[in-house]
């Protein structure tokens, strides 16, 4: 007698904005960065967010990686509200299923590469932290310039060296905004190539900002902004 499987159904999105309103107050004035966008991010899945400066593509990411907060509507990672964490939930979300990569690299300088890569474990309290910090150096090519430091590093080098951090400890999430818009087109095209395989290969959900068609061409679907509202039809 055989017996029938059910079909559990496709996965739910790992990340979901529900009616998200984002302002701010700038010289006095309300500016409204996000203006009601609602977004499903699958898991699994590279989507590159695209508009020109301002058009609140890096407040999405901010708010994604709980580094701000809607306010109003709900920012939803893996079924849980950010607004409704603690500091300690927020700490340990951020520590441990997100991960973030910037246009400057945002790399310390008074440190080794392995060292930059070694950060978030240290924070997090993980005592041996040099073999995984090694495994993601290898992962982007540059596990035999662990002892350099950063400004013995090309531009592309140190983004690289930024996306191995980021991926340190593991995170389902890789938040990117802009990260080619400090590098040559070659070597910005290497490091959508990296992001692009760290995405099908190693199944990270990635979020890209960017201003750039070009960029956005790598991922699996394009949401197109203006003025802190998705365009209908984008894909």
């Amino acid at each position: 007698m055989s017996s029938a499987q059910t079909d559990p159904g496709p996965a739910p999105p790992l990340l979901v904005f529900r009616d998200v309103v984002k302002e701010y107050r700038n010289e006095g004035e309300r500016v409204r960065a996000l203006d009601g966008v609602s977004l499903d991010v699958p898991a699994g899945r590279f989507l590159a967010v695209v508009g020109r400066s301002g058009c609140g593509k890096s407040t999405l990411l901010h708010l994604a990686g709980a580094l701000d907060f809607p306010s109003s509507g709900a920012v939803l990672l893996e079924n849980q509200s950010t607004r409704t964490l603690s500091e300690t939930g927020l700490t340990k979300l951020r520590r441990e299923k997100v991960g973030f990569v910037f246009q400057s690299f945002q790399l310390l300088h008074t440190l080794t590469v392995v060292e930059n890569v070694e950060v978030p474990l240290l924070l997090a309290g993980e005592i041996n932290a040099r073999p995984r910090a090694m495994e993601r150096l290898a992962l982007v090519g540059l596990a035999d310039l662990a002892q350099r430091r950063p400004h013995q590093l090309s531009g592309g080098q140190m983004q690289r060296v930024a996306i191995a951090r980021a991926l340190v400890h593991g995170p389902r999430l890789l938040l990117a905004d802009e990260p080619t818009g400090n590098l040559d087109t070659a070597t910005g095209n290497s490091i959508l190539a990296l992001l692009r395989a760290i995405c099908s290969e190693r199944g990270v959900t990635i979020l890209m900002a960017t201003h750039s068609a070009e960029a956005a061409a790598i991922a699996d679907a394009i949401v197109r902004m203006r003025d802190g509202r998705i365009l209908q039809g984008t894909q």
